[in-house]
């Protein structure tokens, strides 16, 4: 596949290979490449391995992947090939150098192929990790693939067109050669099936808010264009391999995340305010995800909970 350039005035927009390539990553496969993209960083070795625990990703998408399925998973990653098409060269590169299931301890170690590694770091790019853990929320494979792609026009507004057979060429809803039938033919069961289910998702779940509009030559609809914008995520954010050498960017949302938490609670004190925000952040975050999931019971008054639990009162 052709990495394809995009010219929007002013500026050129190269789209990510892993982004546009055509594949069909399940929904259990997309959350792992999410949680590798967690712990990726420019200055890792060659060599890195990057952990995955099998409960915690099981906690932070809320689905159960037992071993078989895991096993799968990633036999299928590691032996997709991903193609990259210049005008000087063709390359062919896969995701994995080695993946190994740790007996026991319920965790997977993954080595990444090094010619994947440029890529990837250009996807992790598009994305904090707040909004990783976002994406982990989707439960639909399409909703995983358009919040990617979606991701990479947040701060043009809109997308370029894709042609619909460009789309389902990239979702692998329709072989370009012809040997597997195309999948939702229908227009209408297009919409419903992928379209409007992702809409949905992404919006409840994530920091964007998109929509599309479907455009017709002729009788038949032929092109599809997605508007992007940011909103204030609705999700819950759980601290989510947030290190001490993560951006300013990334600790600047986390603490305005958290200001919101708080008020949320009805703590405004400027004292308590700030010094929940440099002792208790983990904890505030802890305690709001399990109060939305219904973990933590407090009907009348959260705040006032949160404080007693912290020993703040």
């Amino acid at each position: 596949m052709k990495s394809e350039q995009i010219t929007l005035s002013p500026s050129i927009r190269q789209h990510n290979i892993i982004t546009t390539a055509r594949y069909d990553y399940t929904a259990c496969q997309l959350d792992i490449l999410f949680y590798v993209l967690a712990q990726l960083k420019k200055k890792d070795k060659p060599n890195t391995l990057y952990s995955i625990q099998v409960k915690e990703i099981e906690d932070k998408t809320g689905r159960m992947w037992n071993y078989q399925q895991l096993r799968d998973a990633t036999a299928d990653m590691g032996s997709r090939m991903f193609e990259v098409e210049s005008e000087q060269s063709y390359k062919q590169i896969w995701m994995f150098q080695k993946v190994e299931y740790i007996k026991g301890k319920g965790s997977i170690e993954v080595e990444l192929s090094n010619h994947i590694r440029p890529f990837l770091y250009e996807l992790k790019e598009n994305f904090t990790s707040y909004q990783l853990q976002s994406a982990l929320k989707l439960t639909s494979k399409y909703a995983k693939r358009i919040y990617q792609l979606a991701s990479q026009w947040k701060d043009i507004g809109e997308t370029k067109f894709y042609g619909i057979d460009e789309f389902k060429y990239m979702l692998m809803l329709k072989d370009p050669i012809g040997k597997e039938p195309e999948q939702f033919q229908n227009i209408s069961q297009l919409k419903a099936r992928v379209l409007d289910l992702a809409v949905s998702q992404i919006n409840e779940h994530t920091d964007l808010h998109i929509s599309y509009e479907l455009y017709k030559t002729g009788r038949a609809f032929s092109d599809l264009r997605f508007f992007v914008r940011k909103q204030t995520s609705k999700q819950l954010a759980v601290p989510f391999f947030i290190k001490s050498d993560e951006t300013n960017e990334q600790d600047s949302n986390k603490l305005t995340i958290a200001r919101q938490h708080l008020a949320t609670l009805g703590i405004t004190q400027p004292s308590l305010v700030e010094q929940i925000l440099k002792e208790k952040l983990d904890e505030l975050f802890n305690f709001m995800y399990k109060l939305k999931t219904d973990k933590v019971k407090a009907d009348r008054n959260p705040g006032g909970l949160f404080l007693k639990i912290q020993g703040l009162i």
